[in-house]
């Protein structure tokens, strides 16, 4: 996708401790922060949708641009649920990538990002059947070496027949610092973003055969 001015968005920016969120990722998110239950309430009232961006130090606790990675994941609110606490559980699910080009706090007080959407770079057909085919392989076996993971990673993301969302399924379940995880997110090329997937995992199965 190219970037121009027509395609800025503005969203409300809900700042992650120690997770990166992908496309098609659903989790479940913790939320304390007093700006980041106003950003929430502010997206329930519009379209629901915020943009999610990992901090580069999880101790900040008002993070403002130089805090924040450049590229984070736009989402969807899929449920929201106020604790006793005060504390908001919320469930969302990634959309797609996009560079944050400012942050600011609005006059409500919460946070807000000035966004350009990204798509990822397609693969050839010929690309696409030689490395979907190892990265599942060797996904399989990360698997079965894993104690964290389930078969039924294995068998969602089988079911995944774009390329570019295997990368990000993959990705996903990979125990991998934030840093890496974020690396992986500013990939654009479906491609080199395939062959960094395997590269770690080859890593990783190298540590859980030695344990």
């Amino acid at each position: 996708m190219q970037q121009n001015a027509d395609q800025t968005q503005c969203l409300p920016l809900l700042p992650l401790r120690d997770v990166v969120v992908y496309p098609q990722m659903v989790i479940p998110l913790f939320v304390g922060r007093e700006k980041s239950i106003q950003a929430l309430e502010a997206a329930m009232e519009a379209d629901k949708r915020v943009l999610l961006v990992a901090q580069r130090e999880a101790s900040q606790d008002d993070p403002d641009n130089a805090d924040l990675y450049a590229m984070g994941t736009v989402a969807d609110i899929m449920q929201l649920l106020k604790l006793p606490d005060g504390t908001v559980k919320v469930l969302i699910e990634g959309s797609f990538r996009a560079d944050v080009i400012d942050i600011e706090e609005n006059e409500v007080g919460y946070t807000q990002a000035h966004l350009i959407p990204r798509e990822s770079e397609p693969l050839t057909s010929r690309e696409q059947e030689a490395l979907v085919r190892v990265l599942l392989n060797q996904f399989e076996q990360y698997v079965k070496l894993s104690n964290n993971l389930q078969y039924e990673a294995m068998i969602a993301a089988v079911r995944v027949d774009d390329p570019s969302k295997l990368a990000d399924t993959v990705a996903s379940h990979l125990a991998l610092k934030i840093s890496e995880k974020q690396e992986l997110l500013e990939t654009i090329s479906t491609t080199d973003r395939l062959e960094r997937a395997y590269a770690f995992m080859e890593s990783e199965i190298g540590i859980l055969q030695v344990e």
